[in-house]
């Protein structure tokens, strides 16, 4: 065989093969031809039969070699092993095996994978000796494809289906323990395109009965408002079948996390409990799971364009928990750098927020110590991005004091004060600073964006020659967004999923039109069922109306467009012309700023590798107060804990406040009403004592989401006190 790359584990497959057939009777014996062997005949003889002609020849006749009926009916373990040698002999052996026999589905996948997965169920109870002949015989075929790839028309992906069916395949290993299953993954990878992308055909092919009421299924989308051109584009049998097949890959990564992750760390002193590991792809030996996740990256390939698992599927929980996210972030930005970051479909949008902040914490110390060694040299240098701004004119002082900046001094840590209060900014100052200024960015007063009054997204005005000032200001919008995620603030803004996506670099649809003008987006869907006649009477041309300023104005979609009719073979142009007007004709220099002033702070962050949903995340956080999930995890300090009464009277007045009471009190008590990505779990909360009981009313320490809680007498006057601090919650001080 051509390209042999192993001779010495060709070899070894040679031996065990010689000595496979030297333990089993002539009958098992079996050649390389593809014409009537003796195996074959043997096995007829276990069925009871030896004519050619007979009906049960005919899965013989049409080069079959192994169904779960054959197998179920063969009478002695010896013979199914001799099955199973016939079968595993070559992957072009096994491709012939469990046809499937619905001529229509058929199309979709030659495979019976029912049938495969009821021939595992029977061997599975067979005797340890037939299952370790299967995985032996696994090992074979495995290596095989991988030392004699197959061309393009091959059929041995079929072989390679059978194989990922059996149960147990991310649990084979070598004589020396190292898993089979990476070498798997290796043959998928060495295969042309072609074949590739056919297994991922046969991924989603359905093992259920085709239904004609079957409905397409919906992702679940992370407190994330659903998007319309995110819904699955399959039925719900093929979305089963493909989810089945990822699940082998993602079982395989959760057992080799789980393994690592569960290596005891020594002791750090006598007596000392053992700890759980965090995992680092470079240090887990990390090739045979980097082969895996390249699979995987084939799988979710397949599925971004073909839409048929949520994307959220392909998040692995043991990934997410035990992944060392502090050692991988370095290795990531290395020419050559092995780590989980290279994979963000596995990544949470909780854990790419972590190695966003990790990678901001990163660039600060490098340009705090930047400064330190400029202040050596060139004299004094802050070592801060500092703003000195006013609450009446928030967004001149910013706009004029960032546009003084270089771009290193944005990659400080930022540091806000506001003129003529004293609070010291260690986080909260600068997290109402950014709620403020968002406020009056998107006020109506500057007129950079518009609000749906359905939707109340903002988006922007349709200016063709917009003023330099709104220009500039729009600049701001994009750079305030990117210092928000760069110093990790929740920001309280409404931009609807367009904009996430063209920051992203994704294509805009006709359905994100719903999310910006939901009257626009359904008067142009009715042109779709209007008739001939009906387009006629209106009259309608390719030229549009809009207002700017105060003006209406006039706009061709096409050439010529003022003198082109809209009829019922052009329509379809003049909707998608139409929406390409709202989203980029019509906004091209606005958003060319606000992405300008966004990838200025996060042009080249891990941003990138997050898709629309997760960076909606990022920016505004989740919508879910879930405040028993605060509580579980709320710290006490000061001689307070959760059995505290003036604690319980605390929950239960909070459990009875509405959402904007709710909102009001993380305002008070955190600098943000927004709710971190993960939750309110994730937030740091402390309640600490702050005296006995008094009329004072509780405090804050933003900075650090610390509420200062004095032990009040009785419920009524914790809620009026709680209730009075939380109304006048705005502005900063010294405690």
């Amino acid at each position: 065989m051509a390209n042999s790359p192993e001779p010495s584990r060709k070899r070894q497959r040679t031996d065990r093969r010689q000595q496979q057939q030297a333990q089993t009777s002539a009958s098992a014996m079996v050649t390389r031809s593809r014409s009537r062997s003796a195996a074959q005949i043997a096995s007829r003889q276990s069925l009871g039969t030896t004519n050619d002609s007979d009906d049960s020849s005919e899965v013989s006749q049409k080069g079959v070699v192994l169904t779960s009926k054959l197998l179920c009916e063969l009478r002695s373990e010896k013979d199914v092993i001799a099955k199973l040698i016939e079968a595993f002999l070559e992957p072009c052996t096994l491709a012939r095996s469990f046809p499937q026999k619905d001529a229509l589905r058929a199309l979709d996948c030659p495979v019976d994978a029912a049938d495969v997965r009821s021939a595992y169920t029977f061997l599975a109870k067979k005797s340890k000796r037939v299952r370790d002949e299967l995985r032996r015989l696994t090992i074979d075929a495995i290596n095989t494809l991988n030392s004699e790839p197959c061309d393009e028309h091959d059929s041995q992906m079929n072989a390679v289906l059978i194989m990922l069916l059996n149960p147990k395949i991310t649990e084979y290993t070598h004589d020396d323990d190292t898993p089979v299953f990476p070498e798997l993954c290796s043959a998928i990878l060495n295969q042309p395109p072609s074949q590739r992308s056919t297994l991922m055909q046969y991924f989603a092919a359905s093992d259920a009965v085709p239904s004609s009421n079957s409905t397409p299924a919906y992702p679940a989308l992370l407190n994330v408002r659903p998007s319309i051109d995110e819904q699955l584009l399959v039925s719900d049998g093929e979305r089963e079948s493909f989810e089945r097949y990822l699940n082998i890959f993602q079982k395989y990564v959760t057992q080799e996390m789980v393994k690592a992750a569960q290596r005891i760390v020594p002791p750090a002193s006598a007596g000392s409990e053992p700890a759980t590991q965090k995992v680092s792809l470079h240090t887990l030996g990390g090739c045979s799971l980097v082969v895996v996740a390249q699979c995987m990256a084939l799988i979710n390939s397949y599925n971004n364009t073909h839409k048929v698992v949520p994307y959220t599927a392909f998040y692995n929980d043991a990934v997410n928990e035990h992944a060392d996210i502090k050692e991988d972030v370095p290795r990531f930005r290395m020419p050559d750098g092995i780590s989980f970051c290279s994979y963000p479909f596995l990544l949470s949008p909780t854990t790419k927020s972590e190695i966003i902040r990790i990678e901001s914490v990163i660039l600060m110390r490098t340009e705090l110590q930047d400064s330190f060694f400029r202040a050596m040299f060139s004299g004094v240098t802050c070592p801060y991005l500092v703003l000195e701004v006013r609450r009446d004119n928030l967004v001149r002082d910013t706009l004029y004091q960032l546009d003084l900046k270089f771009s290193q001094d944005l990659r400080k840590q930022l540091k806000v004060r506001f003129v003529g209060e004293e609070g010291v900014d260690e986080g909260g100052v600068q997290k109402e600073f950014f709620q403020l200024i968002v406020r009056d960015v998107f006020s109506p007063k500057y007129g950079i964006f518009k609000a749906s009054e359905n939707t109340h997204f903002y988006w922007f005005r349709p200016q063709l020659k917009p003023a330099k000032d709104s220009l500039e200001e729009i600049r701001l919008t994009g750079q305030l967004i990117g210092l928000a995620v760069y110093n990790a603030v929740i920001l309280d803004i409404h931009l609807p999923p367009a904009m996430y996506k063209k920051l992203l670099g994704v294509s805009v649809t006709r359905e994100d039109l719903r999310e910006v003008d939901p009257e626009l987006y359904h008067g142009l869907m009715q042109l779709l069922n209007l008739t001939t006649e009906e387009l006629e009477f209106l009259e309608r041309t390719f030229e549009i109306e809009y207002e700017d300023l105060g003006e209406l104005r006039t706009h061709e979609l096409i050439p010529g467009g003022a003198h082109t009719l809209l009829t019922i073979h052009n329509r379809d142009l003049f909707i998608d012309k139409y929406v390409d007007f709202v989203f980029n004709t019509g906004c091209e220099k606005q958003f060319s700023e606000f992405k300008s002033g966004f990838d200025r702070i996060c042009g080249s962050s891990y941003v990138r590798h997050m898709r629309p949903q997760e960076l909606e995340l990022l920016v505004c956080g989740c919508s879910d107060l879930d405040f028993n999930a605060l509580e579980r995890s709320t710290i006490y300090d000061g001689g307070y804990s959760k059995e505290t009464t003036v604690i319980q009277y605390f929950w239960r007045v909070v459990g009875e406040f509405t959402d904007e009471l709710k909102r009001k009190l993380l305002f008070f008590a955190t600098s943000s009403d927004r709710v971190p990505i993960g939750g309110l779990s994730k937030l740091h909360f402390v309640i600490a004592k702050n005296g006995g009981d008094s009329d004072r009313l509780p405090t804050s320490h933003t900075c650090f989401n610390v509420l200062l809680l004095p032990e009040y007498s009785s419920l009524e006057k914790l809620r009026e006190r709680l209730l009075t601090a939380i109304h006048n919650s705005e502005g900063f001080g010294m405690i």
